[in-house]
C-alpha cells in the first residue's frame, strides 16, 4: 500500500501544493521562492529518502514567514496523511548528526500528540534570503501538522548554515526511522492500541 499524500492549501498569503512519498528514494522538486529554504527541503528529502515535491507561491515581498510556516503546516499534514493508521511503524526515531563543527540531535515520537521543543541559537539574522527565526516556526508547524512529538537540539555549532542544515538532515533521518515498518509490530506500537 502506497504511503503517499498530496496536500493543497490556499490562503490570501500562500498557495501551496505538496506531494510526499514516505517510501521514496530521496528525489525532490522544490520551489518555495526562498533559495536556502529550497536547499533545506531538498536535503530533508534526500537524507530521509522521501520523494518530495513542493511548490509555493507566497507573499515573499512581505517576508518569508508565511511561506515557511505554511509549508511546515502542509508538510506535517502530508506526513500524517501518508502514515494513515500507523500500523506497523516504529513510531520513534532519533538521529545525532554532525555537519562540520555543528552537531544536532533530533528525536521524534509519532504518537498523535503534538509537542515541540527546540534548543538552538543563531547569531546571524539571515542565511541567504532565509530568516533564521523561521527555523522554529517551520519545525513547530510540522510537529503540530503531523501530530508528532519533536525535539531538536543543537549540541555544538558556530556557523548558522551548518547548524540549520544539520537540523533538517537530522530531522529527516529521525523521521525515516520513525515511519519505517517493522514486521514484528502487530497493529500499532502502543499499549493503548492507537496512535
Amino acid at each position: 500500500m502506497a504511503r503517499t499524500a498530496e496536500i493543497e492549501r490556499k490562503t490570501a498569503e500562500t498557495d501551496i501544493t505538496l506531494e510526499i512519498d514516505l517510501d521514496g528514494s530521496g528525489k525532490s522538486d522544490i520551489n518555495t521562492g526562498i533559495g536556502f529554504f529550497d536547499h533545506m527541503l531538498s536535503a530533508f528529502a534526500r537524507h530521509g529518502l522521501f520523494d518530495l515535491s513542493v511548490n509555493v507561491v507566497g507573499d515573499t515581498d512581505v517576508d518569508g514567514h508565511h511561506s515557511v510556516e505554511d509549508t511546515g503546516i502542509v508538510l506535517g499534514q502530508a506526513i500524517a496523511k501518508a502514515l494513515g493508521n500507523k500500523k506497523g511503524i516504529k513510531r520513534y526515531g532519533s538521529s545525532i548528526l554532525p555537519m562540520d563543527e555543528a552537531l544536532v540531535l533530533s528525536a521524534i515520537d509519532l504518537c498523535g500528540r503534538p509537542y515541540f521543543e527546540m534548543d538552538a541559537e543563531f547569531t546571524a539574522p539571515m542565511v541567504g534570503a532565509f530568516d533564521t527565526q523561521l527555523v522554529r516556526e517551520f519545525f513547530y508547524a510540522v510537529s503540530y501538522g503531523a501530530m508528532m512529538n519533536l525535539h531538536l537540539r543543537v549540541i555544538t555549532g558556530i556557523n548558522d548554515h551548518h547548524k540549520i542544515e544539520a537540523m533538517f538532515k537530522a530531522f529527516a533521518r529521525a523521521l525515516d526511522e520513525a515511519t519505517s515498518i517493522d514486521s514484528r509490530i502487530d497493529g500499532v506500537l502502543s499499549t493503548k492500541g492507537s496512535l
